[in-house]
This record gives structure tokens, C-alpha cells and sequence, in this order.
């Protein structure tokens, strides 16, 4: 592609620029305005410097894209409200045998739940479960959030959903959700074991420092949280229950005990009996054993037993048989609550149940070449139904910020490309960048590294896709789907060499910040000694497995 114009490549290199520095440094003091709204301006810039007309702007933004984008959130929305997330924290912990057993499954949770899921997703939800698995255990919390990102980001290479340079790359290839995962899935499995060794590796001797043992405030916090569930309706059956017999006994020993005539007043005994026996078999007749009814017949016993006179004695009968006709209208309302509490119980395991089995049809649709947009928005609009009320509080949770950064870099980058830089520069480095021996892919995953961690991997993508498929397809259409696939390994695990490479990286740094009574501030030195070394390593390992 002939460059253009000075004026429009000088104009379209600024407005590009200031997409970049908002992408990248969001925060910047001289224009804070965030991520989404950098993308917006720079593609209005493109409209207005005439780099690009308005018409296409609008051709530029990938429609089935936003629409795969915008299905597979809404579907994790609906899951996370399902408690995958829930379940998959607690196989965190279960039966754990140590720091370096909780350290690998985190690795390996994370890889899977974000394949599935997406990679910013799984950080999202899972990111305080790990925080409070390292308090429960007096472990530091920095392996075990390096382990979550990292293999957050190694995983989500491997599905087309895991991340959204891969959607682009699902889109603009075309290479079924099959192929796509066959391709890649080798790299990824074996990226998640290097990873996870060169964690062990560095941080052997800080895992083997700290004992496996659960902090105090944490147990409590635990038991609290189990004794609130402790007297709900659907658990008064655990109340201790005390047989006929035991009743009698107990009485007896209690009346013996307050009457100031036992010696005197035989006759009096006996009647005392006879009326507790009357009012014992109404309890029994309402609830055998409950500890009110108890109560009740005790205070009966002693009101009979103190004053000896027959008024006392008539009105104890009355009194306990109208306690008992209220103690059955409570237990009646406690009964009919606990069925309603069931019924809404068994309602719930129903619907997550329909959600599982929805999500799963999509993933298996998607593995056999249906198309891949109209799947996830068909899944998501599916289990919009399924939920059956008002779909506004799910759908505010989607990320309605990000659909628009990706229209808003459609249309930067469309208008950074007809400029011809990137044309000239892939025109230059191109006769080293073949994929055909092993210095050309090397060279290209050099140049997609570098790119991904400058211009983030999205945009990258954008860049890079089209050029680098074309000159793999000059030599044949494997080399085609391979190239493809090695822009979709490099630009994602390129995410794990500094803080800033990824959102997923992002999303684990503020999540454990703002965790409450967990916070934790991951630094960017403390991520720069891991990053470097596991992604050249896990790069390099991976790329002679992609087919």
C-alpha cells in the first residue's frame, strides 16, 4: 500500500498517538479521561483530520466482533450468578496439601475457567477467593496472584472466547472454534506447566517458609458465617428432641424440687400427674420435643405446685392448652415457611442446572462450526428467558465501556492503516518475518511481542492480522492458519511480561488492592522479575507446538 498524503500521515500518526498514550497510560495528567473515552477521541480525530471519511468509520467497526464480545459476557454474567465462580473458588482449597499444591491449582483453574470464560472474567471473580485462601493459610499473597494472571492470560489463548484479540483473530481468519483450539491447545497446556514450575522455582523457598496453617480471625470469620445459616427454617429438625419418658422424669424431679409440701400433699402429686400427662400429650400431639413446649409445661409445673390451692391448679391446664394452640399456629407458619424454602431451593438448583446446560450447548455448538457471534448471542438471549424476570440489573453488568473502546479503535486504527505506516513497516521487515524456518518465526514473534507490549495486543492484532496471513498464505494455507495462530500465542502470553501488558494483569492488581480487610498491592517490579523470564521462556516452548 502506497503511503498517503504528508498531511494525512502526520495527522492520522496524532491522532493515533493519542489513542496509544490513552490505552496505555489511561491515567495521564494532562488528559485523565480514561481508556473508552481515548478511543472515541482518536477516531473522532481520524473523522475530522479527513484521514478516514465518516462512511467509513462506520464500515471499519467489526460488527460480529462486538456481537461475540457482547454474547459472551452476558453468558459469564449469567454464570457467575449461576456460582461457577463460587464453585471453582472452592476447588481452590479443597483438600489442599500445602502452598505448592494450592500455587499449581491455582495455575491450572485459572488457565481452564479462562479458556471458557475469558481471561478478565475469571481474574475478576477469582482474585479475592485466592487473597482469602493465602490469609486462611499465613501464606504472601504475590505468587498465588502472579500464578492467577499469568495463567489466566497463557489459558485464554487457547479458545477463540478466551480473550478479545483472539475473537478478532476467530473473526478475521475464520479458522473454526475447533481447529482453533486444536491449534493452540499443546502450547497452551505445556505454557501452564512451565509457568507454573518457574513460579515454584522462584519462590520454592518462601512457599517452604510459611506453615499451612489457618489464621484465627479467619476461622472465626468462617464459623460465623456457618452458624448464620444455623436456624434457618429448613434446619429447626436439628433441635434436640426429648422422648415421653424423659419428660416425665424431668418433671417429676423439677416439681419435687419447688414444692415447699411434698411430704404432706400425695393426693396433690398425683393430680399434678394426671395434668401433666394431659398437657405433655397435647405438646406431643403438636411437636414431640421442641424446647418451647418444654418451657411451657415447666412454668405450668411450677405455678401448680407453689400456691397448692385449687383455683391455681384449674387454671394451669388452660393456660398450658392455649400455649400449646399457639405454638402450633408458629410451628404451622415455621413448616410452611421451611416447604416454601425448599420449593424456592429446589426452583434454584433448576435454573443453575438450565444455565450449565446452556453454557454447554454453546461451547459445543461453537466446537461445531456454527456461527460463532450468533452462538453466543443466541446462548445469552436463551438464558435471558430462562431467568424469567426483568433482564436490566444482568445486562448493566456488562461491560458496556469496553464494546465501545473496541468501536472506537476499529476506527483509529482503520484510519492509522490507510495512512501506510504499517504497510511500510511490515514492507521492510516482512522477507525476515517468513514462517517457513524457524529465524522467521522467531523474528515475528520478536516483532509481536514488542508491539503487543507498546500498543497493546488488541491493536496489535488489528495491525498485524491481515499482513502477516497474507504473506503466510503466499507459501500455502496451512502457513496461513499457523500464522494466525502464532499472532494469537505471542500477543496474548506477551500480556505477562509487565503489569501493563494485559487488563487481566490490571484486573488482579485493583481487585487485590480493593479487596476489603484483604488488600494487597502487587507492584510492578515484583510482577517485572516474574514476567520477563516466563514469557520468553513460555513464548519460545510454545511456538514449536502450534500446528
Amino acid at each position: 500500500m502506497a503511503m498517503a498524503s504528508t498531511v494525512k500521515v502526520v495527522l492520522g500518526s496524532i491522532a493515533f498517538a493519542i489513542f496509544w498514550v490513552m490505552a496505555v497510560f489511561p491515567a495521564v495528567p494532562f488528559l485523565p479521561i480514561g481508556r473508552t473515552a481515548g478511543s472515541l477521541l482518536g477516531a473522532m480525530l481520524m473523522v475530522i483530520f479527513r484521514v478516514i471519511t465518516p462512511d467509513q468509520a462506520y464500515a471499519a467497526i467489526d460488527l460480529p466482533i462486538l456481537g461475540l464480545l457482547f454474547g459472551t459476557m452476558v453468558v459469564s454474567v449469567y454464570l457467575e450468578s449461576a456460582d461457577m465462580f463460587k464453585y471453582l473458588g472452592r476447588m481452590l482449597s479443597w483438600k489442599s496439601r500445602g502452598p505448592k499444591d494450592l500455587l499449581c491449582r491455582i495455575c491450572l483453574i485459572s488457565a481452564i475457567s479462562s479458556a471458557l470464560f475469558t481471561n478478565d472474567t475469571s481474574c475478576v471473580v477469582l482474585t479475592e477467593f485466592v487473597l482469602k485462601i493465602a490469609r486462611q493459610h499465613n501464606l504472601p499473597p504475590h505468587p498465588f496472584l502472579l500464578a492467577l494472571a499469568s495463567s489466566a492470560n497463557i489459558g485464554s489463548s487457547a479458545t477463540p472466547i478466551g480473550n478479545p484479540q483472539n475473537l478478532v483473530i476467530a473473526v478475521q481468519s475464520k479458522i473454526p472454534f475447533g481447529k482453533f483450539l486444536i491449534g493452540i491447545l499443546p502450547a497452551m497446556f505445556v505454557g501452564v506447566v512451565v509457568n507454573a514450575l518457574i513460579l515454584l522455582t522462584m519462590y520454592w523457598k518462601l512457599l517452604s517458609s510459611h506453615k499451612d496453617e489457618e489464621d484465627a480471625t479467619a476461622e472465626v470469620v468462617a464459623e460465623e458465617d456457618v452458624s448464620s445459616h444455623r436456624f434457618s427454617p429448613a434446619t429447626m429438625s436439628h433441635f434436640t428432641s426429648l422422648n415421653s419418658q424423659e419428660w416425665n422424669s424431668r418433671l417429676e424431679s423439677m416439681s419435687l424440687q419447688n414444692s415447699p409440701n411434698v411430704n404432706g400433699n400425695g393426693g396433690h402429686a398425683e393430680t399434678l400427674r394426671n395434668r401433666t400427662s394431659l398437657v405433655e400429650n397435647e405438646i406431643n400431639r403438636v411437636s414431640s420435643g421442641t424446647f418451647e413446649s418444654a418451657r411451657i409445661t415447666n412454668e405450668s409445673k411450677e405455678v401448680s405446685t407453689d400456691g397448692g390451692s385449687q383455683r391455681r391448679e384449674e387454671i394451669v391446664p388452660s393456660r398450658g392448652i392455649g400455649s400449646v394452640i399457639t405454638l402450633a399456629n408458629v410451628l404451622s407458619q415455621q413448616l410452611s415457611r421451611g416447604k416454601e424454602s425448599l420449593s424456592s431451593e429446589w426452583k434454584r438448583v433448576l435454573w443453575k442446572s438450565c444455565v450449565y446446560l446452556i453454557t454447554l450447548g454453546m461451547l459445543v455448538s461453537l466446537l461445531m462450526g456454527l456461527n460463532m457471534s450468533w452462538t453466543a448471542i443466541t446462548a445469552a438471549l436463551a438464558l435471558v428467558v430462562l431467568d424469567f424476570k426483568d433482564a436490566r440489573p444482568s445486562l448493566e453488568k456488562v461491560s458496556y465501556s469496553l464494546l465501545i473502546f473496541f468501536c472506537g479503535m476499529f476506527i483509529t486504527v482503520d484510519g492509522f492503516n490507510k495512512t501506510g505506516i504499517p504497510s511500510a513497516l511490515w514492507e521492510f521487515m516482512e522477507p525476515y518475518a517468513e514462517i517457513d524456518h524457524a529465524g522467521g518465526i522467531a523474528v515475528l514473534a520478536a516483532v509481536i511481542l514488542v508491539l503487543s507490549n507498546l500498543a497493546s495486543n488488541v491493536p496489535t492484532v488489528l495491525l498485524l492480522g491481515g499482513r502477516v496471513a497474507a504473506s503466510a498464505a503466499a507459501i500455502s494455507a496451512a502457513d496461513e492458519k499457523k500464522a494466525w495462530l502464532i499472532l494469537a500465542w505471542v500477543s496474548t502470553v506477551a500480556g505477562n511480561l509487565s503489569l501493563v501488558g494485559s487488563a487481566a494483569n490490571l484486573i488482579v492488581c485493583e481487585q487485590a488492592h480493593r479487596a476489603p480487610h484483604l488488600g494487597y498491592t502487587l507492584s510492578f517490579w515484583n510482577h517485572l522479575k516474574f514476567g520477563v523470564p516466563s514469557t520468553l521462556i513460555v513464548i519460545a516452548i510454545g511456538l514449536p507446538l502450534i500446528r
